[in-house]
């Protein structure tokens, strides 16, 4: 394993003392690219729970944490796994990210795997990830897409919905969640009338909107990008009149969707990662106050995972990847006292007694298996030009 800390800081690490220096976070996750709407609120997620915790000055003998952005382009293999390497040439002690899944999965298996470096996702779900060898390195705040199909099968039965047609953005995430949700709705008696793949970055989708047309279903499941070639799918089908209503999995939920389509959005519906409850409201006022929408998708699991990878080194004494990793499903399961947002500082001080914590935190962690999240998800639907959450399954 390369070394990640200057030998001075190694050192006083090893010796338990308290460390000059800043301890960093690498923050990767699509800034530019299909979801560029939604990574701000991200990156701002992580970057309060660091805030946070420099605040309470608890964190390893007072050390004080840095985030470090860089971008992924959420579909660009070279610029995602140029950036890991470039974190961890700056120093970075884990990865916040990545954030799509076919990039998460190269900077895994180019960067972090060779290195030795945790990466903690907020946001990617294939299936695949699940089965990936990953050295015990890799863990998620957000559940699988296997999960999902089975979420979106239930709410389209619950709907009335008996057939789909399905399209699913060409990548690693598009074809595991079209596999998910076809699977999953054929279990419960649904009609899939045709699934075909859509490239990003196209100008005219027209071809591929006629052939769902051809194929019909009450209504279009598009399993694509909110930002890229999900919305022109969406576009091209209401100016055609081929489809009016939507079924919006994950990668297609966030503010810029209904605000790019306009009224005939109303009424489409999905679902996305996320909980109520406590943990949830409390994240939500918390952000706001730091001046950002904090139920913007993904922020809530990105300020979970920035505060997993504290816990985790509190736990560990140590932010050393090789001693910490294995403390991460420690912090973040019971047994142990319950913390929520705005707790971060109480959950350091049980952590340095030697005491356990149960991480709760702003989207309900729990993780299972091969450390990724149990999963719940916002039933959403669109009203009035905005998406509106229905029901938590």
């Amino acid at each position: 394993m390369k070394k990640l800390l200057t030998a001075t800081a190694a050192t006083a690490l090893l010796a338990g003392a308290a460390m000059a220096e800043d301890v960093k976070l690498g923050i990767l996750i699509g800034f530019t690219g299909p979801i560029e709407s939604l990574a701000p609120a991200m990156g701002s997620g992580a970057e309060l729970a660091i805030a946070e915790v420099n605040e309470s000055g608890k964190f390893m003998n007072g050390a004080s944490v840095a985030g470090v952005r860089a971008d992924t382009g959420c579909i660009d293999n070279g610029l995602s796994t140029s950036n890991g390497e470039r974190m961890i040439a700056d120093g970075v002690a884990g990865i916040i990210g990545g954030d799509c899944s076919g990039v998460t999965g190269a900077i895994l298996q180019n960067v972090a795997i060779p290195n030795g470096m945790v990466m903690i996702s907020p946001s990617a779900t294939s299936p695949g990830l699940s089965t990936m060898e990953d050295n015990g390195l890799f863990f998620r705040t957000a559940p699988s897409d296997a999960r999902e199909g089975q979420v979106m099968a239930d709410i389209l039965k619950d709907r009335g919905i008996n057939s789909i047609a399905l399209t699913y953005t060409n990548n690693d995430y598009g074809k595991g969640l079209a596999d998910a949700i076809q699977t999953s709705f054929e279990a419960v008696g649904g009609e899939v009338t045709i699934v075909t793949a859509h490239e990003d970055g196209k100008a005219d989708y027209s071809a591929e909107v006629g052939a769902l047309a051809s194929a019909g279903g009450d209504i279009l499941v598009v399993a694509g990008y909110l930002d890229q070639g999900g919305l022109g799918i969406i576009q091209s089908s209401l100016d055609s009149g081929a489809f009016d209503t939507f079924g919006l999995p994950g990668g297609m939920i966030g503010d810029s969707l209904p605000a790019n389509v306009g009224p005939d959005l109303n009424g489409s519906f999905g679902q996305i990662a996320g909980s109520g409850g406590e943990g949830a409201e409390k994240y939500f006022a918390l952000a706001e106050a730091a001046g950002f929408d904090g139920s913007s998708p993904y922020s809530p699991e990105s300020y979970d995972a920035a505060a997993l990878f504290m816990f985790a080194m509190q736990a560990a004494g140590s932010t050393n990847p090789a001693d910490y990793a294995g403390k991460v499903m420690d912090v973040a399961n019971a047994p142990g006292e319950k913390i929520y947002p705005g707790e971060l500082a109480k959950g350091l001080e049980l952590l340095a007694a030697g005491q356990d914590i149960d991480y709760v935190g702003a989207s309900g962690v729990e993780l299972i298996g091969p450390g990724e999240s149990a999963g719940s998800y916002r039933e959403i639907e669109v009203t009035d030009g905005e998406n509106k959450t229905v029901n938590f399954r």
